[in-house]
C-alpha cells in the first residue's frame, strides 16, 4: 500500500508490537495497541509528522492498553475498543495488571468497534473483523494487503487461551473463518513477535 506510512515500536515488559499507522498524503493516523514506553511512541508519531485521530486495541490486556491514558493525553485522539472487551480498559483484575504488574487502568472508550465496520486513515481503509478466542471482544483490522492480527494468529503460533474470557476452539474458528482465508501474500502484523503472510501460516501454522 504506497500510500501508508507504519513503524512498529516494540513497547513494555511483554515485547507488544505497538504499530503507528499513517496515511502519506494526508498525515492522518492512528495507533494500535499502545501497551506501554508511551515516548517512543510520541516520538515516531512526531517523526512521522501524523496527526493522530484514533487509538485501537485489538483487545483490552494491560500490554496493549497500557500508554493508552499518555498517547490519548498528548494527541487528543478518540480511543476506540470492541464492546466485549470494553469493560476491561478500567478494570485490572480483568485486564491482567493487577495479576502481574502495576494496575493499569486506562481511560474509556469513546466508542466502540464493531464487526464489518471501516475505520478510516485519510485514505486508508481498514475493516474491522471481530476475531474472539483470545478474548470474548479480540479485533483484527483487515486492509489491502495487510492484517492487523493482535494477539489471535503469530508467526508459528496463536494466542493464548487459559486467560478469563479465552476459548481454543473459538480461536481457531476465528483464524480459519476470519484470517487464514485472506490471500496468501497478505502481510500479517501480529501484537507480538515478526511478521508473516497468511500463505506462511497455512503451509506452517501447527495450531491450524
Amino acid at each position: 500500500m504506497r500510500e501508508m506510512l507504519l513503524k512498529k515500536i516494540v513497547v513494555g515488559d511483554y515485547e507488544t508490537n505497538c504499530y503507528v499507522l499513517g496515511c502519506e498524503a494526508t498525515k492522518e493516523g492512528l495507533v494500535i495497541d499502545p501497551g506501554g514506553n508511551a515516548d517512543a511512541v510520541l516520538h515516531a508519531i512526531e517523526d512521522m509528522n501524523l496527526k493522530i485521530g484514533m487509538i485501537v486495541n485489538t483487545h483490552g490486556h494491560a500490554d496493549h492498553i497500557g500508554a493508552n491514558q499518555d498517547i490519548k493525553s498528548a494527541t487528543g485522539a478518540e480511543l476506540l475498543i470492541h464492546e466485549r472487551d470494553s469493560s476491561m480498559l478500567q478494570d485490572p483484575v480483568m485486564n491482567l495488571s493487577a495479576l502481574i504488574a502495576d494496575a493499569v487502568i486506562s481511560p474509556p472508550a469513546d466508542r466502540f468497534l464493531k464487526e464489518g465496520e471501516m475505520v478510516k486513515i485519510g485514505n486508508i481503509l481498514l475493516n474491522v473483523v471481530h476475531t474472539p478466542g483470545h478474548t470474548e471482544g479480540g479485533i483484527s483490522l483487515v486492509g489491502s494487503g495487510i492484517v492487523f492480527s493482535g494477539d489471535t494468529l503469530f508467526a508459528g503460533s496463536v494466542g493464548r487461551t487459559d486467560f478469563p474470557g479465552g476459548c481454543f476452539e473459538l480461536l481457531v474458528h476465528s483464524i480459519r473463518t476470519k484470517l487464514i482465508c485472506l490471500p496468501a501474500t497478505t502481510t500479517v502484523f501480529p501484537g507480538h513477535g515478526p511478521n508473516t503472510t497468511v500463505g506462511d501460516e497455512r503451509k506452517h501454522n501447527p495450531f491450524l
